[in-house]
C-alpha cells in the first residue's frame, strides 16, 4: 500500500508537498496544438539526455538533499519513447539524493503511438507505478484535427497493454473544444474513456489564445488567419458539462476543474502544484518551484544540453514571488480543486485583507456559485465554470 500522502491545510487534499518533475522533450513530430518544450527527432538521443537530466541533478546538489519525495512525475514529448533502462537510471539517481520511499507515486506520460507490453513491464521494473495515456480523442476526424498519428483503437491497445503489464493505476487525457468537433462527439469520448476502466481522466479544453500559451502553434496561427473557428464559448461548456455527467455516472468524481478520478486515486504530483507544494523540475524546458524561487530550464534542447554538458546550471529565468504573487497563486490554484480553499487562512499566511474577501464570497454563495465548508470556499459546478473571474476578483 502506498504510504499517505501530507494533506495540504488549506485545501483538505492529499498532496505530495515535495514532488519531482522531469521533461522528455522528444517526439516523433509535432503536434500543431503544443506548446510544451517539445521538439520532432528523428534520433534520440537517450543515453545522452538521461546522463544530462543526472548531471542537473548533481547541479542541483543544494536542493533539498535528503528530503522525501511523494511524487515523480515524467512527462513530455514523449517519455514512452525512453527506453526503460534510462528511466531507470533517472530514477535511480532520484533515490540516491532523495528519500523515496516504497509505494511513492511516479508517473510516466505514454503516447499510444509509442507503447508496447514489453516496454511497459521494463518501466514497471524500473519503478513506474503509474502510467498517464494521451489518448485526447477517440474520434478520427478529431484526432486528424489534432494531428495525431494514432486512431481509437491505438488508444484502446495503448491501456489493455498497460493493464497486461500490471499497471493498476492508469490515467487518460482527453481534449474537447476542438475545431469542427460537436458536443455528441465529446460525449462519445467520455463514454469510451468511461468504458475503459482507468483510475484517473483529465479533460482539458483547446486553448490557443496568446495569453495562454508559451509560445505561438501552428493552429494558433491558423485560427488568428481565420482558417479555422473553436466553438463557441457556450458550446464549449456544453462539452465540459457533458464530459463531466459522463464520467461522473462512471465512478470518476471531479476533483479539480479539469480532472476526475475514482476514490482517494486523485494524482498526488499535480495536486503538488494546486495546493502550494515544492517541486523540483529536471530537464528542457522544465519550471521548477521551492519557496518562493522559481525557476524555468532552456526551452531547446540543444541549448540544455549544451549548458549542462559545460558544467551551467540550464536555467533560462529565475526569480523570487512575492507574498502577494504567492497568495494570487495559491488562490488561483485552490480554487480549481472541489475541496476549495481555506481562504481567510490563505490571507493571514501571506499578509492580505480577509474583510473584503469576506463579503465577496458571502455574494458568492448567495448566487450559488459557491458553498462554504469546514471552512473551506468550495466552488459548485456553477463556479467551475466562471472560476478564472472568481479567481481574478479574490485576489
Amino acid at each position: 500500500m502506498a504510504p499517505a500522502a501530507p494533506v495540504d491545510p488549506l485545501t483538505g487534499l492529499s498532496a505530495a508537498r515535495f514532488a519531482v518533475y522531469v521533461h522528455f522533450p522528444y517526439c516523433l513530430s509535432k503536434c500543431p496544438y503544443c506548446d510544451f518544450a517539445s521538439t520532432a527527432a528523428k534520433q534520440v538521443p537517450e543515453a545522452r539526455y538521461a546522463r544530462a537530466i543526472i548531471d542537473e541533478l548533481v547541479l542541483r546538489q543544494d536542493t533539498a538533499p535528503g528530503r522525501e519525495v511523494h511524487a515523480v512525475y515524467i512527462g513530455g514529448g514523449t517519455p514512452s519513447l525512453w527506453s526503460p533502462t534510462h528511466v531507470a537510471e533517472v530514477l535511480r539517481a532520484l533515490r540516491e539524493r532523495f528519500v523515496v520511499p516504497a509505494g511513492c507515486e511516479i508517473t510516466l506520460e505514454a503516447n499510444p503511438g509509442a507503447s508496447d507490453e514489453a516496454r511497459f513491464s521494463g518501466y514497471r521494473e524500473a519503478g513506474v507505478t503509474r502510467l498517464s495515456i494521451g489518448v485526447q480523442s477517440f474520434q478520427p476526424a478529431t484526432l486528424a484535427r489534432l494531428g495525431r498519428a494514432h486512431d481509437g483503437a491505438a488508444a484502446r491497445r495503448a491501456v489493455a497493454t498497460a493493464r497486461a503489464a500490471g499497471f493498476d493505476n492508469v490515467s487518460v487525457d482527453l481534449i474537447y473544444g476542438v475545431h469542427g468537433q460537436t458536443v455528441a462527439e465529446a460525449r462519445r469520448d467520455a463514454e469510451e474513456a468511461v468504458a475503459l476502466g482507468t483510475e484517473h481522466l483529465s479533460a482539458y479544453a483547446l486553448t490557443l489564445d496568446a495569453e495562454s500559451l508559451a509560445e505561438e502553434v501552428p493552429l494558433a496561427r491558423q485560427l488568428s488567419r481565420g482558417e479555422v473557428a473553436l466553438p463557441p464559448d457556450e458550446v464549449v461548456v456544453e462539452m465540459q458539462r457533458e464530459v463531466r455527467d459522463v464520467l461522473r455516472a462512471g465512478g470518476l468524481e471531479r476533483y479539480e476543474v479539469s480532472n476526475y478520478a475514482k476514490a482517494g486515486l486523485h494524482s498526488r504530483h499535480n495536486a503538488a502544484y494546486w495546493t502550494g507544494g515544492d517541486w523540483l523540475a529536471l530537464g528542457v524546458g522544465a519550471t521548477g518551484s521551492l519557496g518562493p524561487a522559481r525557476y524555468t530550464n532552456q526551452r531547446s534542447a540543444d541549448r540544455y544540453l549544451e549548458d549542462v554538458e559545460a558544467g551551467r546550471l540550464p536555467e533560462r529565468s529565475r526569480e523570487q514571488l512575492s507574498s502577494v504573487e504567492r497568495f494570487e497563486e495559491r488562490v488561483a490554484m485552490g480554487l480549481r480543486l472541489t475541496s476549495g480553499l481555506a481562504l481567510e487562512q490563505a490571507c493571514v499566511a501571506f499578509g492580505q485583507p480577509w474583510a473584503p474577501r469576506q463579503a465577496l464570497v458571502a455574494r458568492l454563495v448567495r448566487e450559488g456559485l459557491a458553498r462554504l465548508a469546514d471552512g473551506r470556499v468550495q466552488l459548485t459546478d456553477e463556479g467551475f465554470d466562471v472560476h478564472s473571474a472568481i479567481a481574478a476578483r479574490l485576489m
